[in-house]
């Protein structure tokens, strides 16, 4: 009989990282790096999730927003594709975390990274936080559908837009068929997650090397943003000979995408990749390996 969940804290155990069973990696390799690129739909005739540019004097807001709809846009039809060439330049694959409507808006941008060996996250049908849902549980089944409709794969991961969610959301999530969320970033390793319908793993996803709270709420210079990536992989890496650690950095293509900060993206994986101690994964394979080591098996 499953325990009522009260709250959050009911669903996660606490086990410092010091005091878990080992995680070994194939190949002798002591961390995953985990590279995300989300993809989102900004619906023009609604305000817009965020903004480069306030409205003009004396309006409260603009609808259509076209110059923060037009400043999102360019990511996708420019800024997605740059940062692809750089992924496509060193053989990595990364995780999709994607609007359900993506499929409809910008099929070709699903298409290109399935034919790459993406994986898919549903991230909301369209750009809007979960609190402001009506039918949340009914837009989670669309998602899942949608995208499996669209790729001939189901989606097996979740990020909520803004990570917001409400006290249902991992139960409906687990419901629809969703295996992995990456709303819970409390940790550097995989965790388990307490659901009424079993146990959902949840991936260390990331605040800390994602690009909308370094550049457009921090303030950060394009540099700080390959600079705090390769600070926090080596510090991992010196931790992970104890236990083995996860890294998470997350893109935007209409931030990170554009031509003056893209080259921080490629300095990134200048110093990654291609090393025997480092597995760049995406989310479907760390959920792999991860249930593999627990003796699970996929419902």
């Amino acid at each position: 009989m499953t325990r009522d969940l009260l709250q959050p804290t009911d669903r996660v155990d606490y086990v410092p990282i010091t005091r878990r069973e080992p995680l070994p990696l194939p190949d002798g390799a002591r961390i995953v790096v985990w590279p995300c690129v989300n993809v989102e739909h900004w619906v023009i005739d609604e305000p817009m999730p965020r903004t480069v540019v306030n409205p003009p004097g004396g309006i409260a807001k603009s609808v259509p927003d076209i110059p923060n709809w037009a400043w999102h846009e360019y990511g996708q039809r420019v800024g997605f594709w740059r940062i692809k060439r750089i992924f496509d330049d060193f053989g990595v694959a990364g995780s999709l975390v994607m609007n359900a409507s993506v499929c409809d808006a910008y099929p070709q941008i699903v298409d290109a990274c399935m034919e790459a060996g993406w994986d898919t996250l549903g991230h909301g049908y369209v750009q809007k936080a979960l609190p402001a849902v009506p039918d949340q549980r009914e837009m989670i089944h669309r998602v899942y559908d949608r995208i499996k409709r669209h790729t001939g794969k189901p989606p097996r991961g979740w990020l909520s837009p803004a990570l917001a969610e409400t006290h249902d959301t991992v139960d409906w999530l687990h419901e629809a068929g969703f295996e992995y969320v990456a709303d819970w970033v409390l940790d550097d390793q995989p965790v388990d997650l307490r659901t009424k319908h079993g146990v959902m793993v949840s991936l260390p996803y990331t605040q800390e090397l994602n690009d909308v709270a370094m550049i457009l709420i921090q303030g950060h210079r394009a540099a700080e943003y390959a600079d705090r990536a390769i600070d926090q992989f080596e510090q991992l890496l010196s931790e992970s000979a104890e236990a083995t650690r996860l890294m998470c950095f997350t893109l935007h293509p209409y931030i990170m995408g554009v031509a003056h900060r893209a080259k921080h993206v490629r300095r990134i994986f200048e110093h990654v990749a291609n090393r025997m101690d480092v597995k760049i994964w995406t989310g479907a394979q760390i959920l792999d390996w991860y249930l593999g080591l627990r003796g699970r098996r996929r419902a």
